[in-house]
């Protein structure tokens, strides 16, 4: 459907379904799509950098990698109970527990959210009566830290902006 899309000039709905697929199953090749669609026309939080794309392969692997420490934590948790053995198998199954939250917090997958009307305000408060920061294209990539109430928390040129949810398409 990207393809589709891009081929009859809906850049928009290209980068729609690209980020559909991205959110699905990343892919590194998706990601340099979306990257070379979003530099043609200008738009921003798109980086095509070799971190992006360890971030893609981390976001890859993440849950096969979540799910292989969880069921290393249930084993060890069961293998624990069952020998009962000194204070030092439980320190390091705590420093187990403690890396599997690292992971948990670390890598998990950011939602970003696609500016779906031109010209949408971005604002320093969640309100109309906030101060005006700027003005997204459409296209946009933003990466969604919250909701409040009808605004996005998001995040542009390293600081905390607002946008209305009706201008903004969350893909997760």
């Amino acid at each position: 459907m990207a393809y589709a899309q891009q081929q009859l000039g809906h850049y928009p709905a290209a980068l729609l379904y690209l980020s559909m697929a991205q959110a699905r199953q990343p892919r590194v090749r998706t990601w340099q799509q979306l990257a070379s669609l979003a530099a043609q026309h200008q738009l921003v939080g798109y980086p095509n950098t070799w971190q992006q794309e360890l971030r893609v392969q981390a976001q890859r692997y993440y849950y096969p990698g979540l799910q292989a420490l969880l069921a290393g934590a249930v084993v060890g948790a069961v293998g624990l109970l069952l020998r009962r053995r000194g204070r030092g198998p439980w320190v390091a199954f705590g420093a187990y527990l403690l890396l599997l939250a690292a992971y948990l917090h670390l890598v998990r997958p950011v939602p970003a959210g696609l500016v779906s009307r031109a010209g949408a305000a971005l604002m320093a408060g969640p309100g109309a009566s906030a101060a005006w920061l700027s003005t997204a294209a459409l296209g946009d990539r933003l990466p969604v830290l919250g909701r409040e109430d009808i605004w996005y928390r998001v995040q542009w040129q390293q600081r905390v902006a607002y946008v209305r949810a009706t201008d903004l398409l969350v893909v997760e």
